[in-house]
C-alpha cells in the first residue's frame, strides 16, 4: 500500500476531481467490474429483482458520494443485508413476491428516515455500544445463512420451503440431485475465487476475481446453451421476469429488462400499521446503520492518508441514499467493506472514485442490458457462497477464540441466537450475555452504563484517569471526550484504579493510539502492569490482579 505524507492530503470537491481524476477513474472502473456481479447476486438472493442492486449502487455512487463524510468508501448493497431484506420480503409478502418487495421498499423508506435522524442527532457513536464479538458473531451467522441458501442455487436445485434448519438439512439432497451443467458453472466460479485468493501476482490481482467468474460463467452458459434450456429454477422472485409475470419459474440466467427505467418500482405503505412492518424497519435501520458505521471505520484504517470519516455525516448521507433507493425500487445500501478495500488498493484518492463507479454502472445497464441477461445465476451464487464463507470461515472462529474463551462464548451464542431466531433477537442475546459476564466479574450495576473518568491538561500533556470498570456499555462518554482532544499532545491514560477493561475497550485504545500517533501525538498507558489478561491476546479483556 502507498505511503502518504499527511501534509500532502488530496484535495476534495471539484479541485480534487481536477487533481486526481485519473487515479479515481481507474479505481472506479475496477470497482465497477467487481460491483456489477455482486449487485445482481445480492439483489436476487434478497428476493428483489436483479436491477434493484444496480439502482442502489448507482445512487450510492452518483448521489451519496457527493454528500457523504467519507473519502474512499464505496456505497452500495451488501451481503450482510441479504438476510434482513429477504426476511422482510417473506414476512410482509405472505408468499407474494411482488407485494413483499413493494412493502419492503416502504420499510426501507421509513428506515432511511430513521438513519437520517440518527446522523443529524449524532448517533454515529452508538456503534460503540455493540461488543466486538457480538458484531462478529452476527456477521458469521449471516455468512452461514447466505451459504445455506445459495449453495442450492450453485447446484441448480430448489429446496422445499421451510425454516433455515430445513434449508441446511436439504443440502445433501441437493448434492445428490444436482443439475450437472449448472453445478459445473457454480463450482467453476468457486474454484476461480479460491484460486484468485491464493495468487500473489500483483498484475493478475488487478483483474477482479468476480469479473473472471462472470466471464467464465457466460462462456459455460453458452456452451451448455442455457439461453434455450427449458429447465426452471423456482425462486421467490420469479415475478420479476420481464414481460413474463405469469411464469412460475425463473431461468438459470439473470432476467433483466432491456429498458432500465422499467426496473423502477414504488413502495406500498399499506402495511405501515402492522408489527411485521415495523420489525422490518427497525432491523433494516439498525443492522444497516451498524454495518455502515463499522465498515466506514474499517476503511479509515486502510486509507494511506489516515483521514477520518465524519461518521454522523456519512450516516446521514447513507440515509438520504436509502430514501431515494427505497422510492424507486432499490435495495438498502451501506458503506461496503469489500469494494471499499479494493478501491483503496486500486489507488483511489477521493470520493470521486465512488462517483465514477456509480456512473459506469449506469452507463453499462443502459447500453448493455443483454450482456447482463447472459450471466448465469449459478455464477452469481458462487460469489455469494464465497462471501458467506469469508464471513463465517474457521479462521474467524479461531480468531475470536484467540482473544479469549469468554469472547468465543459470546460469539457462539450470538451465532446460534441469530440462526435460531432472527438478527435482532440474536444480537440482543449476545449483548445480554456480555452484560451478565460483566456483572459476574464484579462490575457494579451503576458502573455498567456510566464510566468514571477525569481529564486534566498540564502543558502539552493530557492525563486521562479512569476508575472502576471501562466496558463496551459505558465508554461512549470517554470516546466522545477523546475525540475533542487537540492533536499533537502527549496523552497519558492512568489505569491504576481501573479494575476491569473489556476487549471492546482494549481494541478501542489500540485503534485510538494508532490514529492519534499518526497525527503526531503520543499515547502512554500507566497501570497496565497491575492487570492480568484473560488470554495471551494483546487486546484481551483485563482485570486487576488479586491481592
Amino acid at each position: 500500500m502507498r505511503n502518504a505524507s499527511l501534509s500532502n492530503l488530496p484535495k476534495t470537491g471539484l479541485a480534487g476531481l481536477q487533481e486526481n481524476w485519473r487515479s479515481d477513474l481507474l479505481s472506479g472502473f475496477l470497482v465497477f467490474l467487481i460491483a456489477l456481479p455482486l449487485c445482481l447476486g445480492i439483489s436476487m438472493a434478497s428476493g428483489f429483482p436483479p436491477s434493484a442492486g444496480i439502482i442502489t449502487a448507482i445512487i450510492g455512487g452518483v448521489l451519496v458520494s457527493r454528500i457523504s463524510g467519507s473519502y474512499v468508501t464505496i456505497n452500495g448493497p451488501a451481503a450482510g443485508l441479504i438476510v434482513v431484506v429477504y426476511d422482510a420480503v417473506q414476512s410482509l409478502g405472505d408468499g407474494d413476491a411482488m407485494a413483499g418487495y413493494r412493502f419492503t421498499l416502504a420499510a426501507i423508506v421509513v428506515a432511511s428516515v430513521i438513519q437520517i435522524l440518527m446522523g443529524v442527532f449524532k448517533a454515529g457513536r452508538l456503534s460503540s455500544f455493540f461488543p466486538a464479538s457480538v458484531v462478529h458473531g452476527m456477521l458469521a451467522a449471516i455468512g452461514i445463512i447466505i451459504m445455506a441458501k445459495q449453495i442450492h442455487v450453485v447446484l441448480g436445485v430448489t429446496p422445499e420451503k421451510g425454516s433455515l434448519i430445513s434449508t441446511i438439512a436439504q443440502i445433501p439432497y441437493s448434492l445428490m440431485n444436482m443439475n450437472h451443467e449448472i453445478a459445473i458453472i457454480g463450482f467453476s466460479g468457486l474454484a476461480i475465487l479460491i484460486a484468485w485468493s491464493m495468487i500473489n501476482n500483483k498484475t493478475l490481482k488487478m483483474i477482479p476475481a468476480p469479473l473472471v467468474v462472470v466471464l467464465v460463467g457466460i462462456a459455460l452458459a453458452r456452451y451448455f446453451d442455457l439461453e434455450h434450456e427449458h429447465l426452471y429454477l423456482f425462486l421467490p422472485d420469479a415475478h420479476f421476469l420481464p414481460h413474463h409475470e405469469e411464469t412460475i419459474g425463473l431461468k438459470f440466467l439473470v432476467a433483466i429488462s432491456d429498458n432500465f427505467m422499467s426496473g423502477f418500482y414504488f413502495p406500498d405503505f399499506s402495511k405501515i400499521a402492522t408489527v411485521e412492518f415495523w420489525e422490518a424497519v427497525v432491523t433494516i435501520s439498525l443492522v444497516g446503520s451498524l454495518e455502515s458505521l463499522l465498515s466506514a471505520m474499517a476503511v479509515d484504517k486502510l486509507d494511506p492518508y489516515k483521514r477520518h470519516s465524519n461518521l454522523n455525516k456519512d450516516l446521514t448521507a447513507v440515509g438520504v441514499g436509502n430514501l431515494v433507493a427505497g422510492c424507486v425500487g432499490g435495495l438498502p445500501m451501506i458503506a461496503e467493506i469489500v469494494r471499499s478495500s479494493a478501491n483503496v488498493n486500486n489507488g483511489a484518492k477521493t470520493s470521486w472514485a465512488n462517483f465514477f463507479h456509480g456512473t459506469l454502472l449506469l452507463l453499462f445497464v443502459v447500453l448493455f442490458p443483454r450482456l447482463i441477461h447472459s450471466i448465469p445465476l449459478a455464477a452469481l451464487a458462487s460469489l455469494l457462497v464465497f462471501t458467506g464463507f469469508r464471513l463465517a470461515s474457521p479462521r474467524e472462529f479461531a480468531k475470536v477464540m484467540g482473544i479469549g474463551k469468554e469472547q468465543f462464548f459470546m460469539f457462539t451464542v450470538t451465532v446460534i441466537g441469530v440462526i435460531a431466531t432472527d438478527l435482532l433477537v440474536g444480537v440482543a442475546i449476545g449483548i445480554l450475555v456480555k452484560l451478565t459476564i460483566h456483572l459476574i466479574r464484579g462490575v457494579n450495576f451503576s458502573n455498567l452504563f456510566k464510566i468514571h473518568f477525569s481529564v486534566e491538561q498540564k502543558a502539552d500533556t493530557i492525563f486521562i484517569e479512569i476508575s472502576g470498570a471501562a466496558v463496551f456499555s459505558n465508554f461512549m462518554a470517554l470516546k466522545d471526550a477523546l475525540a475533542k482532544l487537540e492533536n499533537g499532545k502527549t496523552i497519558v491514560f492512568q489505569l491504576n484504579d481501573t479494575y476491569l477493561l473489556d476487549h471492546t475497550v482494549m481494541e478501542f485504545f489500540h485503534d485510538f493510539q494508532h490514529a492519534y500517533e499518526a497525527q503526531g501525538g503520543k499515547c502512554e498507558f500507566l497501570g497496565m502492569e497491575y492487570h492480568e489478561s484473560f488470554s495471551e491476546h494483546p487486546l484481551a479483556a483485563r482485570r486487576v490482579k488479586a491481592g
